[in-house]
């Protein structure tokens, strides 16, 4: 079956992370990919592991973010019957089912210390021992490793062992954000665009306007390609008419009129970045303004200082209104208004 997530990109940054992995694909030693999320670590997992001489043995794919503490280790190295409450039988850990192929080990830094101490053993020596047991058992894994965290970092704190980072950090794989992408979220929205067509038997693909391709070049993409994919998805399955561009995009399918109070964003949302952009941007223009002085026109006054604030927004945001709104924390239609009043309604589209 063939995966809904692919490699596509054009710009340096990524195609050199990609020819990286390529590269240290064929060596038998461990692999630490950095990358923000949604930036495709563990596609670079599966690079590694096919294209290596590893390609017909199992690729075992573990995320230590998703398990309570006091499993990883059980989960990792596997346990005996009676070895703790529960353990009815004797279970197999990842590490002996990935044996002869690929562990992946995706958000390492969620890793406590006991799991750090048992996991340096099994890469130095290639033994595990199961929870309760007492002889150790040899497995022939190789080790890729993925984290969004600062792992030299994390060792100066304490939180991450040095000789384990030592031992995997063979090779590091920094992918770059979608936003360092020069010219990616064309190529990635038109895929992304295209394959939802089908999805939904659109007789063809009528492709972006302008305006919308604007709009997803000027935006920040702190999710990166996961959260792009999302917005085209859902940008194509709202649109109505299939022989008609789309030009209406959703960055933030929680904004309602009707939302709750305090919970219109959901946490990984970043909207709430785009309104402290506003802020930011508020406060820098009132530092770039001179003091206050006595005036005979209040509401002169008031709508000279709101047209500064406008004119600047939309130059840090390249003109494009939509960006612009979110960074002043207004709605589209409330920042046009604010256009129209102050006679800037042409500037950006």
């Amino acid at each position: 079956m063939e995966r809904a997530d692919q490699f596509i990109g054009q710009s340096l940054a990524f195609l050199d992370a990609v020819e990286r992995a390529s590269r240290a694909a064929p060596l038998n030693r461990p692999v630490l990919v950095i990358g923000e999320r949604g930036t495709g670590k563990e596609l670079i997992a599966e690079r590694l592991h096919h294209l290596s001489s590893r390609w017909a043995g199992p690729l075992i794919i573990m995320n230590c973010a998703a398990l309570p503490e006091n499993l990883i280790e059980a989960e990792l190295f596997g346990h005996e019957a009676g070895s703790f409450t529960g353990a009815a039988k004797t279970r197999h850990g990842r590490f002996e089912e990935a044996d002869g192929g690929t562990l992946f080990l995706d958000e390492l830094g969620t890793l406590s210390m006991p799991a750090q101490d048992r996991l340096l053993r099994a890469v130095e020596y290639g033994e595990i021992t199961r929870i309760g047991a007492s002889k150790p058992i040899s497995v022939d894994v190789r080790i890729v490793a993925a984290t969004n965290e600062n792992l030299p970092a994390q060792v100066d704190k304490g939180k991450f062992r040095a000789d384990l980072l030592d031992r995997l950090s063979f090779e590091v794989i920094t992918l770059p954000p979608l936003r360092a992408r020069q010219g990616d979220v064309p190529l990635l929205a038109e895929h992304f665009g295209r394959r939802m067509a089908v999805e939904l038997d659109w007789p063809n693909w009528p492709g972006f306007t302008s305006r919308a391709m604007q709009e997803l070049e000027a935006y920040p993409w702190h999710g990166n390609v996961r959260e792009l994919r999302n917005v085209i998805e859902r940008a194509v399955y709202r649109h109505e008419d299939p022989e008609r561009a789309v030009d209406e995009i959703v960055f933030n399918p929680f904004h309602s009129p009707w939302a709750p109070s305090g919970a219109e964003v959901a946490p990984h949302v970043p909207a709430p970045a785009a309104a402290n952009e506003g802020e930011e941007l508020v406060a820098q223009v009132a530092a770039a303004s001179p003091a206050v002085a006595a005036t005979n026109d209040f509401r002169a006054a008031v709508a000279d200082y709101e047209r500064q604030l406008l004119e600047e927004a939309l130059r840090r945001n390249r003109f494009n209104q939509r960006a612009t709104a979110a960074a002043l924390n207004l709605s589209y239609d409330q920042l046009r208004h604010a256009l129209k009043r102050h006679k800037l309604q042409d500037s950006g589209a």
